[in-house]
């Protein structure tokens, strides 16, 4: 942004401390007026089978994963101005779900359904709201979170033969904010490489 001539701050905050989430969107409208476009991104993963999940991880998921993702769209629905663009990041592990993985897709299961929620209510007003759900997409996440064999099974099971790069999630996100996305709401854009 700063290379294009406009300004810029970053504002640190850990999504898991209750009401942190709604304090970053205070800070954007502080530094560059009314909230334009919002990206919930941040994920955190627990892989533990259900009978090893402890009380912990779960309210750790699910503040960073969903209750972070409803606070911004509270916000959202009381000061984003017409015509605004919302985009939710999931995963294609809510329909192709495995072992361990429980409160992850759990978690992002429930911001798909905030999404819709989100898309129908915020409409009127010109606000569209999607998700983006990647796939195996090359991250730190996904390598802490699987074996090199695991990392070749992903692979595999792209039509196109390899994981998937940040940047092009967020291609697909760009599309969805942009001028050419303003007839797309309540969709979810799986970004997966066919992986389905």
């Amino acid at each position: 942004m700063t290379a294009l001539g406009g300004r810029a701050q970053a504002v640190q905050a850990d999504l898991a401390e209750p009401g942190a989430a709604a304090r970053l969107w205070d800070a954007a409208e502080a530094f560059a007026g009314p909230v334009e476009i919002l990206v919930n991104n941040a994920a955190v993963g627990a892989v533990r089978s259900l009978a090893e999940v402890s009380d912990e991880d779960y309210e750790w998921v699910m503040q960073i994963n969903l209750r972070a993702v409803f606070d911004t769209l509270r916000k959202a629905a009381r000061h984003m101005p017409d015509g605004g663009r919302i985009v939710n990041v999931s995963t294609v592990n809510t329909v192709l779900p495995g072992p361990g993985i429980s409160l992850y897709a759990a978690s992002k299961g429930a911001v798909e359904q905030l999404t819709v929620i989100a898309a129908h209510e915020l409409g009127e007003r010109g606000i569209t709201v999607n998700t983006v759900s990647p796939g195996a997409t090359e991250t730190d996440m996904l390598r802490d979170h699987n074996s090199p064999d695991g990392m070749e099974t992903m692979r595999a099971m792209s039509p196109l033969g390899r994981l998937g790069q940040p940047e092009e999630v967020a291609d697909v996100i760009a599309f969805l904010v942009g001028p050419d996305g303003r007839w797309m709401t309540a969709q979810n854009l799986r970004a997966g490489g066919g992986i389905r």
